[in-house]
């Protein structure tokens, strides 16, 4: 069964810029592959050419199979949802409709919404635990309830991969549970899922693999038991990394607060 989502020997970037060089990466069915790295590691960059929202500046990705640039992008729409970052729109739109945007990919051109697609809107906000909210402003929720809202209507459109940016980004500590919860729960469900993150706590606890980005180039991927390791977190961050485990058995890493050698004062 072919993947999801590959890349083989992708380089990404923008015109007269190039930002990676060298990507390989599968996702299938069932799996979260989380993508770790700091700021301009080039993760939002391979989140577009993915989705081909950018063109790749060389190798291949296939979606399900087939290469993506000979796909049309309503095809790439029933194939791949994307889930950007919380924000709060200018309209307040209520999470029913929002939800139901999710559905122009499924729809014709001028087609407007139809008994099924409203169905399609409400139970997946159903499955994310808000129908109870679904006439609500989505301006009026939670940043993790927006965030959900956002997930839900990357379901409404029915493909079986989703690529999420940053989804826990500027979350309190519980609404980044509720986020991660989900996240699970939706691989389990076979979902293939591919997410970025700034926090490696975040692959621990809800990766099945983790590609470590450094310099624009995956600099390891695999289990994160096995690429987030002290040595790798700290040369990549730059601070120094201790990973514990914990009594239930999970594994959290450590931040050193020291100032790195040969850091200027503020």
């Amino acid at each position: 069964m072919s993947a999801l989502v590959e890349a083989e020997g992708l380089a990404t970037g923008y015109p007269g810029c190039e930002v990676g060089r060298d990507i390989d990466l599968a996702v299938a069915a069932g799996e979260v592959l989380c993508l770790l790295g700091p700021n301009g590691s080039g993760k939002t960059t391979l989140f577009r050419t993915l989705l081909g929202l950018l063109p790749a500046h060389g190798g291949t990705v296939r979606l399900a199979g087939d290469p993506l640039d000979r796909l049309p992008r309503g095809e790439i729409g029933r194939r791949a949802a994307y889930v950007p970052q919380a924000h709060a729109p200018v309209f307040p739109f209520t999470a029913h409709e929002v939800v139901l945007m999710g559905r122009t990919a499924r729809l014709g051109p001028f087609a407007q919404p139809g008994r099924a697609d409203h169905a399609a809107a409400a139970e997946a906000l159903a499955s994310v635990g808000l129908a109870d909210r679904a006439a609500s402003p989505y301006t009026d929720l939670s940043g993790g309830q927006r965030q959900l809202v956002l997930v839900a209507r990357a379901l409404a459109q029915e493909a079986p991969l989703l690529v999420m940016d940053e989804p826990t980004a500027s979350l309190d500590f519980g609404n980044q549970a509720l986020v991660l919860s989900e996240i699970r729960r939706l691989a389990d469900r076979g979902l293939g899922i591919v997410l970025s993150t700034h926090d490696p706590d975040h692959a621990f606890a809800v990766g099945d693999r983790v590609a470590l980005l450094q310099d624009g180039r995956i600099r390891e991927i695999g289990p994160p038991d096995t690429v987030l390791t002290e040595a790798a977190l700290s040369a990549v961050y730059g601070v120094e990394v201790r990973v514990e485990t914990l009594g239930s058995g999970r594994r959290v890493c450590v931040p050193s607060l020291a100032r790195p050698a040969g850091a200027g004062s503020a």
